[in-house]
């Protein structure tokens, strides 16, 4: 229904459906695996292998976590001033009955590292070295493993003690912790001349290496798995909050109640070890092809430049990574435009793997980023593209407090509500009230996403096409089991993606499967 007003027109989109077994359809992930299970998920129980590296204690948390997952978790009680429907939360079934698969918490691949190993390793006065030793403390043993160990591994848990959470990230302090000398290079004493004082001689080469790279224990691990295998890194505190108290006798950080907590851990479980997602979304017109463009800086690199790579979906709600040419692609604040040859490659590449898999050229190609093209990467994504392709270049941004909308009640307005300018501008709101929740999920009114229709090579769309297919990709984030998110997913992961492809051990290879980056 819309509702004029002006020049301007309010517009509702319904929300979109999802696909599961039995060609059965639900708004919500929770609800559809609940009562269908996944979409084309095994018809008979199916084992997975996990391979497990922590502590002593990490991996019995683990375990004690892996048992209450096959058994079923519910929702804890509401609180004093807490709604008694609170449609937002589901008791989690299990994992056996609400994903048809399993594994034996007896019978993991567990290795184990040495808690004093990761507490000597954090304190390394150079924090690129820090982080990259107690990222070898865990990769270190994968690669031992593989090397010596028949058989192999669906999806890797790393199980983190709190103290590389808290002092492993590039925004840590370390503040108050005693320092030591590490190994660092002669070449790094002109980067930073106060760690001369911390040196140790007898360096490895090796080392050298990681000066290239973003301190940051995540992305260092999820690099160096992209050749390996989808991985997932667990804090402990996530599956034992319990166990790490304040003085006052409360755990120390606020965590989701268990039943959301093992929904997200099961969904991101099958997702990385399954050839198809938990659920695709229902209606997707035939041969459409979705990109996100994906820039990011290269860190320590004096000609400034850039990492591209495009994400691309498909109806089924997979995705695979293309990395493209590294170049000064950088041309603003917030600008990145290709030259025509790196454009027109990266486009062939990601159009070549959608032949692969159907055989033929997809009808239709959406590039979404956050930023606008060019006249010269513009016409070589259109060259690049065969004749009856139509490629659709969309900007999508979140804004701040510039577009507020609201309505009478005591909920904001409802997701999916959209305010159209013109033919190729609009505001949609993907966060707000959801009336199948009966709540909205956000600490303040919601403000919506900028969405401009740039280009087409062919025919411009209809603006209400854009913004439904956007809604619908607000609803395939398979790292957890949410009823949707507030970006499209060609849009969420974006920085997250450019953050691994940026590190020294994923700056090669062809493309990978997205489930290897989140």
């Amino acid at each position: 229904m819309r509702f004029p007003e002006a020049s301007l027109i309010v517009d509702h989109f319904d929300e979109p459906e999802l696909d599961f077994r039995h060609d059965q359809r639900s708004h919500h992930p929770k609800d559809g695996l609940f009562l269908y299970g996944p979409h084309d998920g095994p018809r008979k129980l199916r084992e997975v292998r996990i391979g497990v590296v922590g502590t002593s204690d990490g991996i019995g948390h683990f375990r004690s976590w892996s048992r209450r997952l096959l058994s079923g978790i519910p929702v804890p009680p509401p609180g004093p001033t807490e709604k008694k429907d609170r449609l937002h939360l589901a008791d989690f079934a299990g994992l056996e009955e609400t994903f048809g698969i399993t594994f034996d918490p007896d019978r993991l691949r567990s290795l184990t590292v040495e808690f004093d190993a990761i507490e000597r390793a954090t304190r390394v006065q150079n924090m690129h070295e820090a982080v990259d030793a107690v990222a070898r403390i865990y990769t270190e043993r994968v690669h031992k493993f593989r090397r010596n160990e028949e058989g192999s591994i669906d999806v890797w848990m790393f199980v983190v003690p709190e103290i590389v959470y808290e002092r492993c990230r590039p925004e840590s302090r370390r503040t108050g912790l005693t320092l030591v000398a590490g190994k660092t290079p002669k070449k790094q004493r002109a980067r930073s001349p106060q760690s001369f004082l911390f040196m140790d001689e007898r360096f490895d080469p090796r080392i050298e290496d990681v000066f290239d790279d973003i301190p940051d224990f995540r992305r260092h691990i999820k690099a160096t798995l992209l050749s390996i295998a989808p991985s997932q890194i667990l804090r402990e505190s996530t599956l034992e909050p319990t166990a790490f108290l304040n003085s006052a006798g409360y755990p120390k950080r606020t965590t989701q109640d268990p039943a959301t907590v093992a929904w997200n851990i099961a969904t991101g479980l099958y997702y990385k070890t399954q050839d198809r997602p938990p659920w695709r979304l229902s209606n997707v017109r035939e041969g459409v092809c979705y990109i996100g463009m994906v820039y990011k800086n290269l860190p320590n690199n004096r000609d400034n430049h850039v990492c591209c790579a495009a994400q691309m979906f498909l109806s089924e709600g997979d995705g695979v990574v293309f990395r493209g040419a590294n170049g000064p692609w950088k041309t603003g604040k917030y600008e990145y435009h290709l030259n025509a040859d790196a454009a027109k490659e990266l486009l062939e590449t990601v159009i070549e793997a959608y032949r692969d898999l159907h055989s033929e050229p997809p009808k239709e190609l959406f590039i979404h980023g956050q930023a606008s093209f060019n006249d010269e990467e513009w016409q070589a994504f259109c060259q690049a593209a065969p004749k009856g392709t139509n490629v659709v270049g969309v900007r999508i941004r979140p804004t701040g407090g510039d577009a507020k909308l609201f309505r009478a009640g005591d909920y904001p307005v409802i997701r999916g509500t959209a305010l159209s300018l013109d033919e190729k501008n609009a505001y949609l709101w993907t966060s707000g009230y959801v009336p199948q929740l009966d709540t909205y999920i956000g600490p303040e009114t919601p403000n919506p996403l900028m969405v401009t229709i740039l280009r087409s090579k062919h025919r411009q769309p209809e603006m209400r096409t854009v913004l439904s297919d956007i809604m619908g990709l607000t609803k395939i984030n398979y790292n957890s089991c949410n009823f949707n998110d507030g970006l499209p997913v060609t849009v969420r992961f974006a920085k997250m993606v450019g953050d691994i492809l940026v590190m020294g051990s994923a700056r090669e290879g062809g493309p990978q499967p997205f489930k290897y980056y989140i």
